[in-house]
């Protein structure tokens, strides 16, 4: 699907389906299973993440506004729920960078308990699979610190290719200066 001048209009599936993840768009109530991943995840997730000191009212607030994205298609985030236990493991989704040329950033986080399962390649998995065959994409792109080890590697065994790293571009929570690895694919790199 190429882009409308629309985008409200744009048909979108709220809920992907894995072998052990189900993802779907955020319900005013999961804002208490999110802030628990995040409460659990703190220490985890605050080298990364802006959001790891979060109140449940901010968690309250920003499922809110993830619902209003959604709505306006400005980006496309994913609770990622356990199928077995229906256990929240954390987020992704796409970030609409040019709907006119089918061009989305993916982002993404886990709990602390979740990780080192395979959940992660999984639901991203889902998310290429799904911006390719029904959005059209042209082009996927991850970001993440030169430091997260972990989030490289899902990029890497994805298959997305290193395509460069944007020097001291932002400032991290404990002041210091960071880079930022940049990984494409297209839809060509997957044949």
């Amino acid at each position: 699907m190429k882009a409308t001048h629309y985008r409200t209009l744009i048909l979108l599936c709220n809920q992907l389906e894995g072998e052990r993840v189900m993802m779907r768009s955020y319900r005013a109530s999961d804002a208490r299973a999110l802030y628990e991943a995040v409460e659990e995840s703190r220490e985890h997730l605050r080298p990364w993440l802006p959001f790891a000191d979060e109140t449940f009212e901010e968690a309250s607030d920003w499922v809110i506004r993830q619902q209003a994205a959604w709505l306006l298609r400005e980006n496309l985030s994913l609770g990622i729920w356990e199928q077995s236990s229906g256990h929240f493991l954390g987020s992704a989704g796409l970030i609409p960078s040019n709907w006119q040329i089918g061009y989305f950033g993916i982002g993404y986080w886990l709990r602390a308990s979740a990780e080192g399962h395979g959940y992660m390649s999984e639901a991203v998995s889902l998310l290429v699979d799904y911006a390719f065959s029904e959005l059209g994409a042209e082009r996927l792109e991850i970001q993440c610190d030169e430091r997260n080890e972990r989030s490289a590697a899902v990029a890497r065994r994805l298959g997305f290719k290193r395509e460069g790293c944007r020097r001291n571009d932002f400032c991290a929570s404990d002041g210091s200066l960071r880079n930022t690895l940049i990984f494409g694919l297209l839809p060509t790199d997957r044949s």
